[in-house]
Parts: structure tokens; C-alpha cells; sequence
């Protein structure tokens, strides 16, 4: 996978299959989110299922804490579209129940598990069924020896827990291992998760642990994941907010794209943050825009500009635009002015345009017009805003002049 020139090579880590998904090695990163429905409720949980695949998800993790959820998991397992994880915490018979079920793959938290018999008792279970584990180890919940050891949630004593963890399995000849390290503190998490990439090459599963609801859980969880992914650090990834998890698995998959760690899916919507010379309201043209393509499947960039003086030129590269000029949109492809239409059409006009672009290409979306009249209307309409407005429509120059009085004095 081409993670681009400026990211770091990633890092080499062993492969191991969740169900049908490859985890590590030169497997794609894979995104995970995780059900908030009761996992009892198997029509419930499934619909939610459904929904995040559509949405992007790879893996789908349901909490198993009751019996009630381990049977539910029994029906949901082999009606569902991804594997599904179990999400154990402090009972491990629910692991054992879990397996039982047929799930794909568990979570164990190192911290709420702990005793040594208990943990290779699983572990031997899940080597059998050929299943991996995933040691979930959260700096909130890790054995208090560790925080008196460490003088608290440290990054050495994160990784500490997992190497305990992996040494019971080893002990059962079990390595169909991932692991995390999270935190709610995006420094603690990034050093935590450095620290174990140099130690060992299970692929780890990234995540900001309790990043809160949107937009400052989806800005820490960019941070945190970003960052590392960037380095090279990182095998599969999770959103946890404090919303939809429809809205973690798009997250997951909007970032890996804009990272350029997964072929695109989707559109990719840039659009000028507006400024003098700006013919439409261009954040709710934008808004609209995004609400129009919805969950279309069309891997193109689309552009929303505010002008057509300035607009073609700057989204040059984007497959298709439209930039506002005297109350009229002016469609471009690939930076070449293709059509025009009325302002309150402009959305629509992305829209089918891009469909079109999507199934015959630019060339043949070019080629089915006469370009040649949507540039002169074009320069038309650049004039006339020129004349207009001139060539300093953010008076840039009055500022210059203030700036430099002030300093002057």
C-alpha cells in the first residue's frame, strides 16, 4: 500500500487474520468500530452491523458481558457482513462463552482480567479455534501494581502490561496476538505506543481511548492515530467517541484516505474558506454539496469555489468543481471551464457531473461539450467581477498601508 513519499516506510509486523479481514504485514490498515446497542437485541445489533460496514467499518466488536449477549453473538456471527470481536472485561468465562459463539476474534483488558490461570485458559481456547486476541490495555484500568511500580499510568507501565500478557500466551503457545495501548491523553498514548513498537512486532491496533463527542473527540483521536500512522506505527484503527458509531467508522475511513493509506471511497470535498471576492455563501454551497453526494460511492475530489476569478485555477487539480460568478455556477473539470448553469442549480450540476466523470472518465466528460463556450462565459464573468472589484478584493493594500503606520509609529 503507497503510504506516500512523506510518511514514514510502515512498520513490519506479523499478519494475522480477524475472520476473513488481514491484520499486519502489508495487510490494508482496517477500521473498527464497535456496536452501543445490547448485544442480545440480535436485530437491533445487526441493523447498527449493517450500518458501519456500509459506513466503512472492516471489523465490528459487541460487548459480551452476560450470557444473554454471548447467545445473542451465536445468531449475530454468521448473519453479519464483517467479523465481530467479543469485548471481554472482568469475566473470562465469557471469553470461553464468546468462542463458543463463533466470533472471530476477542479483547481482553490485561488490567480486569488477571489471574494468570484464567488468562491461559483462553488463550489455549482461542489457539484451538485458530482465533486471535487482541490485549486491550487501557492506561485507566491497568493491575495496581503497575501504578505503584510506575508512579502511575506511564507509558513503561502500559507496555509492561501487554509483555505480561504475551508472556502467558507464550506460555500456551498462543501468538494470534494484537495489541493496544490506549489512553485518553493523546501524548501518554503516542510514547505508549512508540515505546511497544520498539519491543515487539505484533500489529497493534491504535486508538485514543474516551476521546469524547465530536468535534474535540474527533480532533484528539486525529492527533493521536495521525501521528502514529504517519511514523509507520499501526495495523488496524478505532474512533472512540462519544456519538453515532456510524460516525467512527467514516472517521476511520475518511482518515486512512486522507493519509493515503486507503484507495478512495468516497468524495473528497475541498472547498476555498471563502474571502472578498466570494459570489456565494460558499459554506452552505459546501454543506449542501456533502448532504447531495451523501453515501455515494464516487472516489473523486470535488471542489466548492467562491469565485470564478480565482477558483479553476487554485482546485486545478481536483476532478471536477464549481466556482460562482455573476449569479451563474461555472462548472471545470481537471481546470478546464466545461459548463455553465444557474446559481440555485449548482449542486445538482456537481452532482451529475461527477456520476459521469465516475463511469466514462474526465476525457469523455470533456469531450461531451463544447468547451469553448463555457470559457468565454468564463471570462465573461471574470471581467465583469474584475472591473468590479478590482484586483484587491480583500483590501489587501489598506491593510499594508495600516500595518505599516503602525509600525512606523
Amino acid at each position: 500500500m503507497d503510504v506516500g513519499k512523506w510518511a514514514t516506510a510502515r512498520r513490519t509486523t506479523r499478519q494475522i487474520s480477524v475472520g476473513d479481514v488481514k491484520v499486519g504485514g502489508d495487510a490494508p490498515i482496517s477500521v473498527q468500530s464497535m456496536t452501543i446497542t445490547k448485544t442480545a437485541d440480535v436485530e437491533g445489533t445487526l441493523q447498527q452491523i449493517y450500518a458501519l460496514a456500509a459506513a466503512g467499518c472492516d471489523i465490528v466488536r459487541c460487548t459480551c458481558n452476560e450470557i444473554e449477549a454471548a447467545e445473542g453473538l451465536a445468531q449475530i456471527v454468521p448473519r453479519s457482513p464483517v467479523p465481530i470481536i467479543a469485548d471481554i472485561h472482568h469475566q473470562y468465562k465469557m471469553a470461553l462463552a464468546a468462542l463458543e459463539a463463533g466470533v472471530q476474534g476477542l479483547r481482553l483488558n490485561p488490567g480486569n482480567i488477571r489471574r494468570p490461570e484464567h488468562i491461559k485458559a483462553v488463550a489455549a481456547e482461542a489457539r484451538d479455534r485458530n482465533v486471535p486476541i487482541r490485549i486491550g490495555v487501557n492506561a485507566g484500568s491497568l493491575d495496581p501494581d503497575l501504578y505503584t511500580k510506575f508512579g502511575g499510568a506511564t507509558p513503561e507501565a502500559m507496555v509492561e502490561s501487554a509483555q505480561r500478557e504475551i508472556a502467558y500466551f507464550q506460555e500456551v503457545d498462543f501468538d494470534l496476538i494484537k495489541i493496544s495501548v490506549k489512553a485518553s491523553s493523546v501524548p501518554l498514548m503516542v510514547e505508549a505506543y512508540r515505546q511497544l513498537a520498539e519491543v515487539t512486532d505484533y500489529p497493534l491496533h491504535l486508538g485514543v481511548t474516551e476521546a469524547g463527542p465530536p468535534p474535540n473527540g474527533l480532533i484528539k483521536a486525529t492527533a493521536g492515530i495521525a501521528t502514529l500512522l504517519m511514523e509507520g506505527i499501526g495495523d488496524t484503527i478505532r474512533y472512540s467517541l462519544t456519538a453515532d458509531p456510524i460516525e467512527e467508522a467514516r472517521a476511520g475511513r475518511q482518515l486512512l484516505e486522507a493519509l493515503g493509506l486507503r484507495e478512495r471511497k468516497n468524495v473528497d470535498l475541498i472547498a476555498c474558506p471563502s474571502c472578498g471576492r466570494a459570489e456565494i455563501d460558499v459554506i452552505d454551497v459546501a454543506k449542501r454539496a456533502m448532504e447531495a453526494f451523501g453515501e455515494r460511492e464516487i472516489p473523486l475530489q470535488v471542489a466548492v469555489m467562491g469565485c470564478v476569478v480565482n477558483g479553476p485555477g487554485e482546485a486545478r487539480e481536483a476532478d471536477i468543481g464549481i466556482a460562482a460568478g455573476n449569479k451563474r455556477g461555472h462548472l471545470f473539470v481537471k481546470g478546464r471551464n466545461v459548463a455553465v448553469v444557474p446559481e440555485s442549480e449548482m449542486v445538482e450540476a456537481l452532482v451529475e457531473w461527477a456520476e459521469f466523470i465516475h463511469e466514462h472518465g474526465a476525457e469523455a466528460a470533456i469531450a461531451r461539450v463544447d468547451v469553448s463556450i463555457a470559457e468565454r462565459e468564463a471570462k465573461r464573468d471574470r471581467d465583469a467581477l474584475m472591473e468590479t472589484q478590482g484586483s484587491d478584493a480583500n483590501h489587501s493594500s489598506e491593510r499594508i498601508v495600516e500595518i505599516r503606520r503602525t509600525v512606523g509609529n
